[in-house]
């Protein structure tokens, strides 16, 4: 499959049955969705779905069966659910959002396995419970930490790993996040830029 990587945590996978992209957020680029067949979100927040660019598309969105997202009409999924979206094997794993603090936020948050080779584990580090050959791998947010995300390679052990969730670190702190996850997260890790392709 076709995997590219766009602003924050959203990616699009073109395979040859279809188009599917994953976390469509209020920073990524509107060109994301043209052509896709389906949408997958994994959680409700506003950097993961761009409530007022989805509404009305007509492209099927799916989303966890729990999640809050005002004005959309969604397709719920659960946890451990196995269905096919847009040509590509879906599989629902995690379950919640990461803890900032005191137990906040708590909202529905899905990974996704997608056709037993890609990872996409929203705004958690969640395992997926099973071999995975790419790992999206969040880069910075306020619910983790560098140690978490390195251990969060080596528990997975992918083939290869990318960033995700990467729009709120500025250069020199990206460049400190991408160096510790080359040297420490043995893997073949690298960071694709917005709008960079790779096949996978």
């Amino acid at each position: 499959m076709k995997l590219t990587k766009f602003t924050h945590a959203c990616v699009r996978l073109e395979g040859p049955a279809g188009v599917l992209v994953i976390d469509p957020g209020i920073w990524t680029e509107p060109e994301v969705l043209t052509g896709a067949d389906a949408i997958l979100i994994t959680h409700e927040h506003f950097d993961h779905v761009d409530r007022e660019r989805v509404a009305g598309l007509g492209i099927p969105l799916y989303a966890p069966i729990d999640a809050v997202i005002p004005e959309l009409s969604f397709t719920g999924i659960s946890f451990g659910e196995d269905l096919e979206i847009a040509g590509f094997n879906v599989s629902a794993v995690g379950g919640r959002h990461a803890t900032i603090y005191e137990g906040q936020p708590d909202c529905a948050n899905l990974g996704y396995v997608i056709d037993d080779a890609l990872y996409h584990p929203g705004d958690s580090v969640s395992r997926p419970g099973r071999p995975i050959e790419t790992l999206l791998v969040p880069a910075h947010g306020s619910w983790l930490k560098t140690s978490e995300a390195i251990d969060f390679i080596r528990d997975v052990a992918p083939a290869r790993a990318f960033a995700i969730h990467d729009a709120q670190i500025n250069e020199r702190g990206l460049s400190g996040v991408n160096r510790w996850f080359g040297i420490a997260g043995r893997t073949d890790y690298r960071w694709l830029a917005p709008g960079e392709s790779t096949e996978i």
